[in-house]
């Protein structure tokens, strides 16, 4: 789990389909993490349910492997005029997802989800590629652990739409954050606000610009 409005929205609609869900945010040192995790530590205590666990933050650096990465230095952060790729950070799901399958191995836990969704146009993000780690994982850790994608044929403002009656102002998707705020210029920040405006929902999330 992010701190952003896909994951938001996915965790609050598990607590209807599970006895108990446990969100995990992977810190990798990124430079907007800081305040992704405030934001979502925010959304979860103002969703708060007896099935939800308290949340569980585990460490993947990748700094030392990214190098002078946008993603870590916040040089060059891809502006809203810029292609989706461009803010393609290479191996993120896989990092993610193999660091919160050997998590869920060790305490018997027997799903994972994750909000990735079928408009996004990663490598690692693709039907195949999920098929294809799900096997891997069960192989490489001698069990069946299912890899779960329900929003994998929605858009963010389906989403959106979905989670209309969640406090989504609580989420945080900025990659050049401004003063512990959405910058309000950046890809991801572009990105949210079309999608509110696709949902037909209010956004009442604070922008800097």
């Amino acid at each position: 789990m992010s701190g952003g409005l896909d994951s938001a929205v996915l965790c609050w609609e598990l607590l209807s389909n599970f006895r108990r869900v446990t969100p995990i945010f992977v810190r990798s040192g990124l430079r907007w993490e800081a305040i992704e995790l405030e934001s979502l530590a925010r959304f979860l205590a103002a969703v708060d349910l007896p099935i939800l666990d308290p949340l569980v933050v585990l460490d993947e650096p990748v700094a030392d492997v990214y190098g002078a990465h946008w993603s870590t230095t916040g040089q060059g952060v891809p502006a809203a005029d810029t292609e989706d790729e461009a803010v393609y950070l290479p191996g993120r799901n896989l990092l993610l997802v193999v660091k919160a399958a050997v998590w869920c191995r060790l305490r018997g836990r027997q799903a994972l989800a994750l909000g990735c969704l079928g408009s996004n146009p990663f490598p690692d993000s693709t039907p195949a590629f999920f098929s294809r780690l799900e096997e891997v994982l069960s192989l490489a850790l001698g069990g069946s652990l299912r890899l779960i994608r329900p929003f994998d044929r929605l858009h963010k403002h389906d989403v959106i739409r979905r989670g209309s009656r969640l406090p989504l102002h609580l989420t945080f998707s900025c990659i050049d954050p401004v003063n512990d705020q959405h910058c309000g210029i950046c890809n991801k920040c572009a990105e949210r606000r079309q999608s509110f405006r696709e949902a037909g929902v209010a956004d009442l999330t604070r922008y800097a610009r």
